[in-house]
């Protein structure tokens, strides 16, 4: 049993100084001053630390991604130490552009990995292209048949590199995945990757006006991409839509208008925005690719699942957005989008998935993911098979 004694708790709303305890991968109890022979318990003072609940990673290539500048630009494969650095206690991996060298089946067999090494994973089927490419050969039957499997994604829309799907289409992958979500009692959740295209949300938007399918079908990411998809994100999160901000970045696209993760979470909230409708993810080992006017690529960067929660910090001390706020976009909205029950929260009865963060500096001290310390003090305790 683990006793965490004299936290600040953010469930993430804060709820004040408590003690935590932890038995079988749970949350037990949290009020104010457990006590337990101590034969039977760790107890740890944190006093001094605010306890969050582990991260959400919502879009994370977890086999690695990338390949647009050829062979050698392919991405390397998640890190366990990365995820712990980063806080991150859950992982939904995803496929992006190559759908052909990386496969819905080893990105099951990588969940599976990560799992084992301690995170919490899911994963979504597909990848850019329509056609969905699947495991089973059925969204439907992906679904229902493979636990990990809790959507469909990043399928591109509004990009060169899509394969262009039309109305109907696009249409028809919407109600094949809400049915398999239905079935399974799964999200069923599709994570649409947006580019810098003209065409902006338009097809989700007329799915939504011509058709019985839900905005809350849809998590469309890369929001902030360019100036108009962002205030377009803005209108349709305020129709109730779902929008997704990628914390990786690099300077060159905020030079070009790329809008940064803090600012624009600060401006959807003052335009309206229903903070439940934002989330933040990083395209962890995701490529970064910047291509000119004709598609030709200039330079290429690689996604950090690091760069999320540094997103969120950069929101509290340098927008002024509350921690309780900030931290919804990578905990309980998450958690509620994507059905991941037990996570999100701190809770009894919720996953023992439990950040700890210095109270002064915001920094992370700790990470506690499934009831195991994987950091402790700032010292990552584990690291993968292979690190």
């Amino acid at each position: 049993m683990l006793l965490l004694k004299n936290a600040d708790v953010y469930a993430p709303a804060a709820t004040g100084r408590a003690d935590i305890l932890a038995a079988g991968g749970r949350i037990l109890r949290i009020e104010p001053g457990i006590r337990l022979p101590q034969a039977y318990v760790e107890e740890v003072d944190a006093a001094g630390l605010i306890a969050v609940p582990g991260f959400i990673d919502g879009h994370v290539h977890i086999t690695g991604g990338g390949g647009e500048g050829g062979y050698a630009t392919r991405t390397p494969e998640l890190l366990l130490s990365d995820a712990i650095r980063g806080g991150v206690t859950t992982v939904v991996g995803c496929l992006g552009t190559d759908g052909i060298t990386r496969t819905p089946a080893g990105l099951l067999a990588k969940a599976r990995a990560l799992d084992e090494e301690g995170l919490s994973t899911f994963m979504y089927t597909g990848h850019y292209a329509v056609p969905v490419q699947t495991l089973t050969g059925s969204i439907e039957r992906d679904l229902l048949l493979i636990d990990k499997i809790i959507g469909v994604g990043e399928v591109a829309l509004s990009d060169h590199r899509s394969t262009q799907p039309t109305f109907e289409e696009f249409a028809r992958l919407a109600a094949e995945a809400r049915r398999g979500g239905i079935l399974s009692g799964k999200a069923g959740i599709i994570n649409v990757h947006m580019g810098d295209g003209r065409r902006g949300l338009s097809v989700l938007r007329r799915i939504i006006e011509d058709t019985e399918i839900p905005a809350t079908q849809f998590l469309p990411t890369h929001i902030g991409r360019n100036p108009a998809l962002f205030e377009e994100g803005i209108a349709y999160a305020k129709a109730g839509g779902l929008v997704d901000f990628t914390t990786s970045t690099v300077p060159a696209f905020l030079d070009e208008g790329e809008v940064k993760c803090s600012a624009g979470l600060r401006r959807m909230l003052d335009a309206g925005v229903d903070a439940a409708n934002i989330t933040f993810t990083s395209d962890g080992q995701g490529s970064l690719p910047d291509f000119d006017g004709q598609g030709r690529l200039r330079r290429l960067d690689v996604g950090r699942v690091t760069s999320l929660f540094a997103a969120v910090r950069e929101t509290v001390r340098t927008e002024g957005v509350p921690l309780a706020t900030a931290l919804r976009v990578i905990t309980a909205n998450p958690a509620r989008i994507l059905k991941l029950r037990g996570k999100g929260v701190l809770a009894a009865g919720a996953d023992a998935d439990i950040v700890l963060l210095d109270a002064e500096s915001l920094e992370i001290d700790g990470v506690i993911a499934k009831g195991r310390w994987l950091m402790k003090g700032r010292q990552p305790l584990v690291r993968g098979a292979f690190e």
